[in-house]
């Protein structure tokens, strides 16, 4: 280091002797300037070169300052990304305890919004029943019968107590869905108790609370409901996986399905109606199977039976949702009531024929007939099946715009952020409704993304890791629109059923027309 002061020294004094020299060589004014500007060109070159050797920097690339360089890149790579925290399992003996790592406040980058979708609607729509009376800790208490899970948020930390025995693991990736919404919007959800139902009927039925002397409902989540009953509709479990049957997370499923319907142009699929399913689950499934291809009856439909325990057996391989975008049209029936089906079947582009169904999802009320689908009665389903495939194949042009539609609206409505802005907005608005301070009830536990993912194995640890939020979202949840104008929404259904009446007056007559 001495040495390197002497030769300092030593330059500087040498780099006062340059200037002086350049400086005496007096031509006037304007070129002393010159001479003057030249004299401190060369100094700093000078310097320049005395650096390099001192701090050992590189210059055979011709870059005097390689290292200040990528410094100051990565300084600009780190403030426009994000973050990430991913799924760390590899301290096995800490596997239950949660991390303090996470973000516990949100910190949007973006503050400007839009507004939701028009299928936010429906959440002021499901909520309706408590808007005067609010919920209570008596109408929990009282619907603890009905429920598999209840799920309590304090503080933004999530904690369950689990009851009954859940059918697979649907409660295990809906708790997963509801932990990576808490990560997507860390500390923004507020405090919470809700009770929440994983099977397949609906629970809370109507008339079961109604007369001068009936109680107010409890309110339970559940992932469909009906008329007739007043079950919170929310998303399924599907979005997260579905392991038992190889079915992958929504965003690598609705990629792969999309790959998939682009291997045979729609003018080339199979000009049939498709449907493969377990029919043992329902009455309307078993009807279906009436209309297969016999020696006596051509329906235009292909219907296969899914046999879930050999296809298991045979590790899925011919079971890919991916791989059955074969046909122009595809089927949509319930099955023990409303079926996950529903969101593949449209994501494929072929034009659904949806038999009419009884249940809704949180999505689907907003499905319009002849625009996302074709309507089919359940009441003559052979006949209505038959004769929109004589329609799509006589009208192609419209057949495989009506799937186009079905399908662009699906991957429009079901973007991840719209399933979490769905259900913060669904939870938030809930808990304007809760008339009591949420607790913590002495037997729940608290879950985080850590205590479930990695104590998993297979599919069901490889699911969670792919849906798994790695950082909180980057702007603000959509802007929550105001409940439908009773007079609109009785338009919208009008309309809807105008269009249903005019297909069915098309099938009356082709059947005339076929008669005669």
């Amino acid at each position: 280091m001495g040495n390197d002061v002497k030769f300092f020294q030593g330059f500087w004094r040498h780099g006062d002797q340059v200037c002086g020299c350049f400086s005496k060589i007096g031509f006037g004014q304007v070129k002393r300037l010159v001479s003057t500007t030249a004299c401190i060109f060369f100094f700093f070159l000078l310097l320049t070169a005395a650096l390099v050797p001192w701090i050992h920097l590189p210059i055979k690339q011709g870059n005097l300052f390689p290292q200040m360089i990528f410094s100051s890149r990565s300084s600009i790579k780190k403030h426009h990304s994000r973050t990430e925290y991913p799924l760390n399992c590899s301290d096995s003996g800490l596997q239950q305890k949660c991390p303090n790592n996470y973000p516990l406040v949100f910190k949007p980058n973006k503050l400007s919004t839009e507004t939701c979708l028009d299928y936010f609607r429906w959440i002021h729509h499901d909520l309706q029943t408590w808007k005067n009376s609010g919920i209570t800790k008596d109408m929990i208490e009282r619907g603890k019968s009905s429920a598999e899970l209840r799920l309590v948020i304090v503080k933004g930390e999530l904690y369950m107590e689990k009851s009954g025995h859940p059918f697979q693991t649907r409660d295990l990736f809906t708790i997963w869905g509801i932990l990576q919404l808490l990560r997507f919007y860390p500390g923004k959800l507020p405090d919470l108790d809700l009770l929440f139902y994983t099977g397949d009927s609906t629970k809370i039925k109507k008339k079961d609370y109604q007369g001068p002397n009936a109680r107010s409902p409890p309110p339970l989540f559940h992932y469909c409901g009906e008329e007739k009953a007043l079950d919170i509709v929310f998303p399924d479990w599907t979005f997260w996986g579905w392991a038992e049957v190889s079915i992958m997370p929504w965003e690598q499923m609705l990629s792969a399905i999309k790959n998939g319907s682009k291997r045979t142009k729609w003018e080339d699929r199979v000009p049939n109606a498709y449907w493969k399913g377990n029919p043992n689950v329902s009455k309307q499934r078993k009807d279906l199977l009436k209309c297969n291809l016999s020696d006596k009856y051509d329906w235009n439909t292909h219907l296969y039976i899914q046999n879930w325990a050999k296809a298991n057996e045979e590790g899925f391989k011919h079971s890919k949702l991916e791989d059955q975008c074969t046909h122009r049209y595809k089927i949509y029936v319930e099955g023990a009531t409303w079926s996950v089906s529903e969101k593949y079947i449209l994501a494929c582009d072929s034009m659904t024929l949806m038999i009419k169904p009884r249940y809704y999802d949180f999505f689907s009320r907003n499905l319009v007939p002849m625009q996302h689908y074709w309507p089919i009665r359940s009441t003559s389903k052979c006949k209505d099946l038959k004769f929109a495939v004589e329609w799509g194949n006589n009208h192609i042009d419209k057949a495989q715009a009506i799937g186009k539609a079905g399908s662009k609206l699906i991957e429009e409505f079901l973007t991840m952020r719209n399933i979490y802005d769905y259900m913060f907005h669904l939870l938030n608005e809930y808990a304007k409704l809760l008339k009591f301070k949420p607790t913590i009830p002495l037997k729940a536990k608290r879950v985080c993304s850590k205590t479930i993912a990695c104590s998993r194995e297979g599919l069901w640890k490889e699911y969670m890791e792919q849906s798994m939020v790695k950082s909180p979202s980057d702007k603000l949840p959509c802007a929550l629109p105001p409940p439908y104008e009773p007079q609109a929404l009785q338009a919208f259904l009008n309309k809807k059923e105008k269009t249903i009446r005019q297909v069915e007056a098309w099938q009356a007559e082709y059947w005339n027309i076929g008669r005669n």
